[in-house]
């Protein structure tokens, strides 16, 4: 279990930095069924058919083409189309023979790609060397739904795979009306290590110096920074991390006692975070932008309080506190006024809560609470105040939200090790993202990429 978010004080988060015993098992939830799909015809209410269109046009393309169905697929708003044989569709352009004027004709044979069951197809043409041309054509309608012309370069590596996993998304708004998360990728801590790894599961790479001793890391909502804890021999600081320079400072005030758990505000100005001293642990506040202005948000003396996460209008914060008896899911202005229980307790029938996290879109808080002595995740309602299950068998916990409101992060350890997976809240698809163990505290950025242009 996690120190900062499965226990409240200096004490818990000392004795829990241990990983603990697995636990196998996995949900009950219908499996999303990948294979061939042949003359079915879009229905209203059926996910939609998708057909990438596989060309033998180097490794490139390849690399293109690969990424794409990904994270098409990962959507999870797609019936993805496979060949029988993994078998190659030609391309669309007719050969310049076959039209007699000595010139390529567009040929986009909508029919057989209806045939096959498709509504919607995707096609990666190479112009030269390191640019290829990206199309999504409307099989339904007929008609081609975007186009666009990218620079790739001539090595796959991590802006490559950006620019290819924002194509993915602005594809999905132009077939589902709603942008993907593709273009995003998740912090997480290993052996007190910070590292990243794409929302696909591709491109692990290291966040942040190897000599450091990092825990609960957290995202600005611009993407471009994010703040994690260092520890130090006196304490834990807080360390501001600036993404496209990759420079870092410590944040003024945190260089004592032992800051965690930290959120930023939407604005980017404020942030909220625990510290534990020897008068326990609370809730502070911070002005980033004015670097002053230190303010303790929880005042009561008899209780721990940590892990804050901000709406996304900027006005309230929730966060645990044990000052019922076991630790459950509070809400306060972010002045500290008005605090009250957020999500219901059923009491004797679960547990303490822990590790909420707001979603984007404001309409629920998700959140880990022991069931059975074992962690689950749970979903509250914002509006309702109504708590839903999403989880049932192993340990699961430290849910985190993708930029879509719609897929969950989380830690769990349902194939025997602690692995980050990925839970789709329309279909209920659970995939693994992770395959190194020993895996905690996730933190999902916002999307990263804003760099492709049609």
């Amino acid at each position: 279990m996690t120190a900062d978010r499965r226990r409240v004080g200096l004490k818990g988060i000392c004795a829990l930095l241990v990983v603990p015993a697995a636990l196998h098992g996995q949900d009950p939830v219908p499996p999303i069924d990948q294979g061939v799909r042949i003359g079915i015809t879009y229905t209203p209410g059926v996910r939609p058919g998708m057909l990438v269109l596989r060309t033998d046009a180097g490794e490139i393309v390849d690399s293109v083409e690969a990424i794409l169905t990904r994270d098409l697929d990962y959507s999870d708003r797609f019936e993805m189309i496979t060949l029988p044989g993994g078998e190659r569709m030609l391309s669309t352009v007719r050969p310049a023979g076959d039209s007699g004027d000595g010139e390529g004709i567009r040929f986009v044979n909508y029919s057989l790609y209806s045939a096959l069951g498709a509504d919607f197809a995707v096609e990666v043409e190479p112009v030269d060397s390191n640019r290829v041309i990206v199309t999504l054509y409307d099989v339904y309608g007929q008609q081609e739904k975007k186009r666009i012309s990218v620079v790739l370069g001539q090595v796959v590596n991590q802006a490559f795979r950006m620019v290819v996993h924002d194509i993915a998304d602005q594809f999905v708004f132009g077939a589902a009306g709603e942008m993907g998360y593709s273009a995003s990728s998740v912090l997480f801590v290993r052996n007190q290590r910070l590292l990243m790894i794409d929302a696909d599961g591709g491109a692990l790479r290291s966040a942040a110096p190897a000599e450091d001793s990092v825990y609960s890391p957290v995202w600005a909502r611009s993407g471009r920074q994010f703040i994690y804890t260092v520890f130090t021999g006196t304490g834990g600081k807080l360390v501001l991390s600036d993404r496209p320079t990759a420079s870092r400072r410590t944040i003024s005030g945190t260089e004592q006692h032992t800051n965690f758990a930290t959120a930023i505000s939407p604005s980017g100005e404020e942030i909220a975070f625990a510290r534990a001293d020897g008068s326990g642990t609370h809730v502070y506040s911070y002005n980033l932008a004015q670097d002053c202005c230190l303010q303790r948000l929880t005042l009561d003396r008899f209780s721990d309080n940590l892990s804050p996460t901000f709406s996304p209008d900027g006005r309230r914060i929730a966060f645990v506190s044990d000052r019922p008896g076991l630790p459950q899911i509070y809400v306060m202005a972010v002045d500290g006024t008005g605090q009250e229980l957020f999500a219901p307790m059923d009491w004797g029938v679960t547990g303490s809560s822990y590790a909420p996290e707001w979603s984007p879109d404001g309409t629920k808080v998700v959140f880990h609470r022991d069931v059975n002595r074992s962690p689950q995740l749970f979903i509250l309602d914002t509006r309702s105040k109504e708590v839903r299950q999403l989880t049932s068998f192993g340990r699961n916990e430290d849910p985190t939200w993708a930029a879509d409101s719609r897929h969950i992060a989380f830690v769990s350890d349902r194939t025997g090790s602690s692995q980050l997976w990925v839970i789709d809240l329309e279909t209920g698809r659970v995939r693994q993202l992770t395959r190194i163990g020993g895996v905690r505290l996730p933190a999902w950025s916002p999307r990263l990429s804003e760099t492709t242009t049609p």
